[in-house]
């Protein structure tokens, strides 16, 4: 069974005022200090293996002060990945608690945010090179790596699930704000990211070496430093032997996280099996993926979607349908089909993040509350 790890990315909040709040130095020192004292008492939870150093850090900083990131540990499991989010989710949350702070699983800030861009060469130099654009990516968001054997293996997945991904932003959709405003999107980050020249879909590939070829044509551009800023909607990933989706917002709630896995998991065991098979991948342009994940973080799953064969409008549960009927054979033999039913009714029922901060500022007028519920939920 292919494994699956999960990176999120979290919003800091001042505790008082709900306003986000440069705290990722504070966060990751005091992260650095508990995990120096677990591991002299032998508590501290024991790393990857199998492709990630054992020595990494769950917490990273991120390209602004206002947020952090953990990484989880490559599962089969999907039990084992939900625990290992929660885990990870209440350590963000006591370390930002201890300096004085909050921390939610929110795509973008609800309240105003003036950024701050973190140190360090990397950070710097984007700054220079992309301005203001840089500057508005306060976003969090949420990237799932699954499991691939080979670099061919790999760039067949990343042709065949292309048209799939725009119902992962609208199931994972959790950013209706920006600067105070309802922004009419429910995945306005995924807008907010759009704006990087090196992002979204990609065109069909066919081999590695031409996925390959793509990738060094876009570094000699100048345009990137390095690999690492190619930000295909799914891409080879640099560091380690895995297709990475990246399309997700951050979860507010940890069950949806780990529905984005599982059903980022099958698509890829699904993609495998067509190419396998020799059936090649669904043939829409670049620009009609645009028009879908743009139709997706417009509407999450309170209005249509374009369907991901035919790229003509339907009913949100129809095309969440098509998605799960997809995937059926390998959410099946991985044992999660089950679960993803369930989360995904859960869904529809209760709301997706940008439903429910929605709901809240209704029911109480204040985007601070809203944030402190979020805080809330993110620590459940």
């Amino acid at each position: 069974m292919r494994t699956v790890g999960v990176e999120e990315e979290l919003l800091l909040f001042d505790r008082q005022s709900g306003e986000p709040r440069a705290l990722s130095s504070a966060v990751l020192a005091r992260a650095a200090k508990d995990s120096a004292e677990d591991s002299g008492t032998g508590s501290r939870p024991s790393r990857p293996t199998d492709y990630r150093d054992p020595e990494d850090e769950a917490f990273e900083k991120e390209l602004h002060r206002q947020q952090i990131e953990f990484a989880t540990q490559p599962h089969t499991d999907m039990g084992d990945l939900a625990d290992e989010i929660r885990r990870w989710r209440a350590d963000a949350a006591q370390h930002a608690d201890d300096v004085g702070g909050a921390v939610a699983a929110l795509a973008t800030s609800p309240l105003p945010a003036s950024p701050s861009v973190n140190v360090g060469p990397r950070f710097q130099w984007m700054e220079q090179q992309f301005g203001l654009t840089t500057q508005e990516q306060l976003t969090c968001g949420c990237h799932v790596h699954v499991e691939v054997e080979s670099r061919e293996e790999g760039v067949a997945v990343v042709d065949r699930i292309r048209p799939w991904l725009a119902v992962l932003v609208a199931l994972s959709s959790n950013s209706p704000f920006w600067q105070g405003k309802d922004s009419k999107y429910a995945s306005y980050r995924s807008r907010v990211w759009g704006r990087w020249p090196m992002a979204g879909p990609a065109e069909i590939f066919g081999s590695a070496e031409r996925y390959d070829a793509q990738v060094e044509t876009m570094i000699a551009t100048g345009v990137l430093r390095d690999a690492g800023m190619v930000y295909f909607d799914a891409r080879l990933s640099h560091r380690y032997p895995t297709v990475e989706i990246r399309v997700a917002d951050v979860c507010l709630e940890a069950n949806t996280t780990v529905l984005v896995a599982a059903l980022a998991r099958a698509l890829v065991e699904t993609a495998v099996a067509q190419w396998r098979a020799g059936t090649p991948p669904l043939g829409h342009g670049v620009s009609v993926l645009r028009l879908a994940a743009w139709r997706a973080a417009r509407s999450g799953l309170d209005d249509v979607l374009l369907h991901p064969v035919t790229m003509r409008p339907a009913p949100a549960e129809e095309v969440v349908a098509a998605l799960l009927d997809h995937v059926r054979d390998a959410l099946g033999e991985n044992g999660d089909l089950g679960m993803v039913r369930k989360y995904a009714a859960e869904l529809f029922e209760h709301g997706t993040g940008a439903r429910v901060q929605r709901d809240l500022l209704d029911r109480t007028g204040s985007l601070g509350a809203v944030i402190t519920e979020c805080v809330r939920r993110t620590q459940a």
